[in-house]
């Protein structure tokens, strides 16, 4: 065995079966780690882009708007005429995976005037949980009395969600809630990656008058200039990384996918807690589409909260088949390799060379 291992076993995914009560669902519907400290003037447009620059501006206005009907309210509501403020009550992000949409959306949530627990910030998926575990109706209730919602990934592939939420936030926005948005791509929706802002509008049933759409367009950012994610390592020298990195956990990627189907996806992020590092040895190409779309899941968490990856087998770039990258999920196949690449380059410094 090698030298660089102690006697610290790691841990592993696969013994994790986190419980999550509800009034942490609430607690955490904040940006995550990794978004924790971006702000506008964080987010670096790339200069060949003007739609970056402008979503900036547009979204720093749409926060300052929120802040003068905070301060003006009884003036603006009982006044000459009651009136909403000016502009449509929410913002959608319209663009591809990796121009910094999450970045963005985070953003605003740092730069609207209002107290942590008056605004809330979660992925869709986190959204369904919530009203799973609370009710609609306390959901409405506990979410009614914020500033505004910011829903990162909204799921447009669930027609059953779809229709859940889209009644959520028509509640919402007549208790006065702000909302804003990004999404993935409908089934079939092919063509430049992209997600087309006229499908969001229509699938969000009657909501279509309360936002604007906001197209934001560039290359991945986390390719942007960057070197190649690092090929895989054998599996001693992930077995070594995983023994030397205090925290660390170490699976095998067969069996941490079977996990996956026993775990609701809604505890994928309890699943990570504490970890420094995630260590997989036999990386092979996802076998079907329902353990692609749990392995997806996962890599937003992981990435949401970043964890650095260590793996052997494939390169994260052929975990899925050609049928599913030019498939009607494409795009959170091609996120999830992102999100796993920029997680491996931030491991190099765990694996011995």
């Amino acid at each position: 065995m090698s030298s660089a291992i102690t006697e610290a076993a790691p841990l592993s995914l696969c013994a994790r079966e986190p419980r999550v009560p509800a009034d942490r669902l609430v607690a955490e519907m904040v940006p995550p780690p990794r978004f924790d400290g971006v702000r506008f003037d964080t987010y670096i447009p790339d200069p060949n882009q003007p739609s970056q620059t402008e979503a900036v501006r547009v979204l720093s206005g749409f926060a300052a708007g929120l802040g003068e009907e905070a301060g003006g309210g009884k003036r603006r509501w009982f006044g000459r005429k009651p009136a909403a403020p000016a502009g449509p009550r929410g913002v959608y992000l319209d663009g591809g995976y990796g121009v910094g949409k999450t970045h963005l959306l985070a953003s605003l949530w740092h730069a609207t005037p209002a107290e942590p627990d008056r605004k809330a910030f979660g992925t869709f998926v986190e959204l369904t949980n919530l009203v799973g575990a609370l009710g609609f109706q306390q959901t409405v209730a506990t979410l009614s009395g914020h500033r505004l919602l910011c829903i990162d990934e909204f799921e447009l592939d669930d027609p059953g969600d779809t229709v859940l939420v889209s009644s959520l936030l028509s509640r919402l926005v007549e208790a006065g809630v702000a909302l804003a948005a990004t999404s993935n791509t409908l089934p079939g929706k092919l063509g430049e990656g992209r997600f087309a802002a006229a499908d969001f509008l229509r699938e969000i049933q009657g909501l279509s008058a309360h936002f604007r759409p906001l197209r934001i367009d560039g290359e991945d950012y986390r390719h942007r200039g960057l070197p190649e994610a690092p090929a895989p390592y054998s599996d001693e020298q992930v077995t070594a990384a995983a023994h030397a990195a205090p925290g660390a956990s170490l699976d095998a990627f067969p069996a941490l996918l079977d996990h996956l189907a026993r775990v609701h996806p809604s505890r994928y992020g309890a699943l990570t807690d504490e970890l420094s590092a995630v260590c997989l040895t036999g990386v092979a190409p996802v076998p079907d589409q329902a353990t692609a779309l749990r392995l997806v899941v996962l890599a937003d968490r992981l990435y949401d909260r970043e964890v650095p990856v260590v793996a052997s087998g494939v390169p994260f770039d052929r975990l899925f088949g050609e049928e599913m990258l030019n498939g009607g999920y494409r795009k959170k196949y091609f996120r999830a390799i992102s999100r796993l690449t920029a997680l491996a380059r931030e491991a190099k410094g765990l694996v011995a060379q």
